[in-house]
């Protein structure tokens, strides 16, 4: 069943390569959608797939690249909208 994260991931996760990274995990495992940072230092992800190819992907956001140090990462669940024809960094 294909399911819509909306993520919030706060820590140490601008400045340390993370976007494109998880640009790079989501394409590798077949999500669309996008992922971009906030003002206030967090970043945002939507991400579109099979649930539990979503959670692979979560699993990773949560630790995210070396250089990261993800404190939190908030998922809030959508629906899904298809709008999406591949995963990409946006400002």
């Amino acid at each position: 069943m294909k399911k819509r994260a909306h993520c919030i991931v706060s820590g140490k996760v601008q400045g340390v390569c993370y976007r494109i990274y998880a640009c790079e995990e989501a394409r590798r495992l077949g999500l669309t959608g996008w992922v971009r940072n906030l003002r206030d230092s967090r970043l945002e992800i939507v991400a579109e797939g099979e649930e539990s190819v979503l959670d692979v992907f979560l699993d990773w956001c949560r630790k995210g690249p070396s250089y990261a140090d993800v404190a939190d990462v908030d998922v809030d669940y959508r629906d899904v909208s298809d709008e999406f024809g591949d995963f990409r960094i946006t400002y």
